[in-house]
């Protein structure tokens, strides 16, 4: 028969007659029978023990005890009891994490633990194992030599369809309309969730298609949202844009297509690695974010964005688990993607002490995390300033590449034109003057050299206000003066920007492809004004 990682570690630590055992987590009626399974089965546990549970509203029972004895309904009543039984066993204290002090407004039940440390020599004489079984992890510091942690890991694929089959076993054959692969992918979408969670998800899936079908994997999806909702420390970011609302990026576009699906088991047969994450550095207002955004739809997966300013809270201590908690959350709904944006101002203090080393501990769990992680979640960081991030965080294994996108091209621009006339002009009643014709896009691209997305975007919303304002339709004439009324970013912030591109000439990517920097590839004096023509950054290709 073969057993789970938990399943064999729980028993060697209950044979090897460890003392205390420490299990969090919210599934307490799965632990519980799983708890059971291990100690009964004798090829896990090779000697005979009992199973008892306590819990403050009943007491110890036992499972073949009639019922519960109220006289230990008191924790130092239990602990005494725990203490007192001379034969081979193992107790499951329910919620206990209460006494040991779960916040920092909280003292810690120092006689309950005073108690705990008196009966220890008991329970190795006399081969019981206490199990602490909590939804949150607290341990007090006097008891972390003595006690020991064990994971217990959410369901997986083969629990998750087990569950599913018993549900639908007393429905009608016919309103389940969903082929193998669609069964597949539902059981795929509910990985994450516990399993109350994902009953919970399929029963509402039942109840709203009148059965199931293929709709039912967005409904799981929004009870992953729920999870992600109540982290405090992550929001769940609800995208419709697409590849085809970024204008340009064609480079860094191809080199996330590429690796599309890349978690799925089909990804397994040629031993690839699910992808780490990307960083996109470079001018501010030329498509990071955007693209992190069209990443979920490209991707077909949840966008949480993880908001560093939530994460360093107040109260000393509480970044840290804050970070475990924005981590642990992401995992839970992976395959996930997780965005961290201007991630140097989370980071760019890791080398100071003005805060007592809270923000180097924070890099740290997350450093930490992002080289070991095995959970299929991509993290998609954007800087403007990478000159201020830890030189650990740009090295390989971290981030599989660094693209750096810089001021958009002739031809870019001439995308970003087109993007944004087709969304506000192209479909407008009244704005039918001048539309996103290639002709009007080469002219007003000619006219914006040096110009960012952001900015070719508020020059198009600067030229509509003045068209409504004077209650006609938009013309070639808003546009061309909106342009040129603006002082984009290349003029006011052209030595920044220079350094930058200085910066990423051998260390990052270049997000734009080769054919739409083709035009613009020109030799230009030091004197000129910034031009995107030649671009900082490794020119590298990756073509589909």
């Amino acid at each position: 028969m073969a057993y789970t990682k938990f399943e064999e570690k729980l028993a060697n630590l209950i044979n090897a007659g460890f003392p205390y055992v420490y299990i969090p987590s919210y599934e307490e009626e799965r632990v519980l029978s799983t708890v059971n399974r291990v100690v009964g089965d004798r090829e896990l546990v090779r000697s005979v023990r009992k199973v008892m549970t306590w819990a403050q509203t009943d007491g110890i029972q036992c499972a073949d005890s009639k019922g519960p004895d109220r006289s230990t309904q008191a924790p130092m009543a239990a602990l005494e009891y725990i203490g007192k039984y001379n034969d081979p066993a193992v107790f499951i204290l329910k919620d206990f994490h209460v006494y040991f002090g779960p916040d920092r407004q909280t003292r810690p039940d120092y006689a309950l633990i005073r108690k705990l440390r008196d009966i220890l020599p008991n329970l190795k004489m006399n081969r019981k194992t206490v199990i602490f079984l909590s939804p949150q992890l607290v341990i007090p510091s006097d008891m972390e030599k003595d006690l020991s942690v064990l994971e217990f890991c959410l369901p997986d694929a083969v629990e998750i369809e087990r569950m599913l089959d018993d549900l639908t076993a007393g429905l009608q054959p016919s309103s389940i309309r969903l082929t193998g692969h669609e069964k597949k992918q539902l059981v795929r979408s509910a990985l994450g969730l516990t399993l109350q969670e994902a009953e919970n998800a399929f029963c509402r899936a039942i109840v709203q298609t009148r059965g199931l079908d293929k709709s039912a994997i967005s409904i799981i999806y929004e009870e992953k949202n729920q999870v992600v909702r109540k982290t405090g420390v992550l929001e769940f970011i609800k995208s419709d844009l697409s590849a085809d609302d970024i204008g340009g990026l064609e480079n860094l576009k191809k080199w996330l297509i590429k690796r599309n699906n890349t978690w799925q088991d089909r990804a397994k047969q040629y031993n690839l690695p699910a992808p780490k994450g990307v960083l996109i550095t470079g001018v501010p207002g030329c498509g990071k974010s955007l693209t992190a955004k069209a990443m979920s739809t490209i991707w077909g997966l949840p966008l949480l964005k993880l908001d560093m300013g939530k994460i360093f809270g107040g109260i000393v201590g509480s970044s840290e688990e804050n970070m475990r908690k924005a981590i642990a959350t992401a995992e839970a709904v992976a395959p996930s993607i997780l965005w961290v944006d201007e991630i140097e101002k989370g980071f760019a203090g890791t080398q100071s002490s003005g805060d007592s080393g809270t923000s180097a501990r924070v890099f740290g769990t997350f450093l930490t995390w992002m080289q070991d992680k095995t959970a299929p979640v991509f993290v998609i960081a954007t800087s403007n300033d990478i000159s201020r991030l830890p030189p650990e965080l740009l090295r390989k294994g971290r981030f599989d590449e660094i693209f750096f996108v810089d001021l958009p091209t002739q031809k870019e621009r001439e995308k970003i034109f087109q993007v944004h006339l087709k969304k506000r002009v192209d479909s407008s009643e009244v704005c039918h003057w001048v539309n996103s014709s290639p002709d009007i896009c080469q002219e007003l691209a000619n006219t914006s050299e040096g110009f960012s997305g952001a900015e070719i975007e508020q020059a198009v919303i600067a030229s509509l206000y003045d068209a409504f304002y004077a209650d006609r339709g938009l013309t070639r004439e808003d546009l061309i003066r909106s342009i040129r009324d603006t002082v984009p970013l290349s003029v006011t912030q052209r030595e920044q920007l220079t350094s930058l591109r200085a910066w990423a000439e051998k260390r990052a990517v270049l997000a734009t492809a080769r054919e739409d920097r083709e035009h613009d590839l020109q030799d230009f004096s030091e004197n000129a004004d910034y031009r995107p023509g030649k671009q900082g950054g490794r020119l590298v290709d990756f073509d589909l």
